[in-house]
């Protein structure tokens, strides 16, 4: 009986798991057909396979290659989550660690920024930027990333210092270590899975901006791989959705990756941070 009921469950997951899957599966047989057979079939596998698709879709339709895009996403994205996940890491330390005036007010005011929609501070943030002239750059993703601008990644990195004993604080201090050292010898070796589950969270997040990168970069030359797609899609002609779906699958490819290599850790980080689904 209980073998029956085990069976059942992995039964009803495995068709839940191929029913979310299945979308993903069909745009990459989709990324091997022909445009003709994408809007003449429903059938998964392609007639006939072909590379068209990834060949004239990563060629591009102007004077930028999807490869010049590439390196554009990686040009934002790669400061962005390193510099986010320091600044978060240092912030959860002084709150997880420290006790000062008004340490629970600053936290409770970090923490209600969460329900913020980042929508209802698009426009300030746009003049502020246009004032400071970083529009049409990375640097309205870069800065804010050095200055601990998520609240979610803070977050997570002080949910898992807090369960990381005080005492290793209290040996490191007899040994003559001060609070920078602290943090950085001996805390932060142990923070590895929170800060690498914070890292792949914002990788993936920054990785498919859009909307923000529409509204501050105006500049073809300086488009991510997500605006890239969009322009792929052009009203005035057939949309060729056979080189769109080839570039979504080239695009999909870092971020499963990256997940794939730092999954020991983004688990044990999710698990240990108290951030659960």
């Amino acid at each position: 009986m209980r073998f029956l009921r085990k069976s059942s469950v992995y039964a009803l997951l495995s068709v839940l798991g191929f029913i979310l899957v299945y979308p993903l599966i069909w745009i990459f047989f989709g990324s091997f057909k022909t445009n003709n057979d994408i809007l003449g079939s429903i059938k998964l596998l392609p007639a006939e396979f072909v590379l068209e698709g990834y060949r004239l879709g990563w060629a591009g339709s102007g004077q930028f290659t999807f490869g010049h895009f590439f390196l554009n996403t990686f040009q934002m994205v790669i400061p962005t989550v390193l510099l986010t996940t320091f600044s978060s890491y240092v912030i959860a330390y002084g709150f997880a660690r420290f006790r000062f005036p008004m340490h629970k007010i600053l936290f409770a005011l970090m923490l209600s920024t969460l329900m913020l929609p980042p929508t209802v501070v698009i426009i300030p943030r746009y003049i502020l930027f246009n004032n400071l002239g970083w529009l049409d750059t990375y640097l309205p993703f870069v800065v804010p990333a050095l200055l601990g601008f998520s609240p979610f990644y803070i977050f997570m990195q002080y949910q898992f210092l807090r369960g990381l004993p005080k005492e290793l604080d209290e040996s490191a201090v007899m040994d003559g270590c001060n609070s920078f050292k602290i943090m950085t010898h001996i805390l932060l070796p142990l923070s590895k899975p929170a800060l690498v589950a914070a890292a792949v969270f914002n990788f993936m997040w920054a990785w498919n901006e859009f909307f923000s990168v529409l509204i501050y970069i105006s500049s073809v030359s300086k488009y991510t791989v997500s605006l890239g797609l969009r322009m792929m899609m052009d009203i005035d002609a057939a949309t060729t959705w056979n080189q769109i779906m080839a570039m979504s699958v080239l695009s999909m490819l870092p971020c499963a990756l990256f997940f794939f290599f730092a999954q020991k850790f983004f688990v044990e980080g999710i698990a240990k941070s108290g951030i659960k689904g």
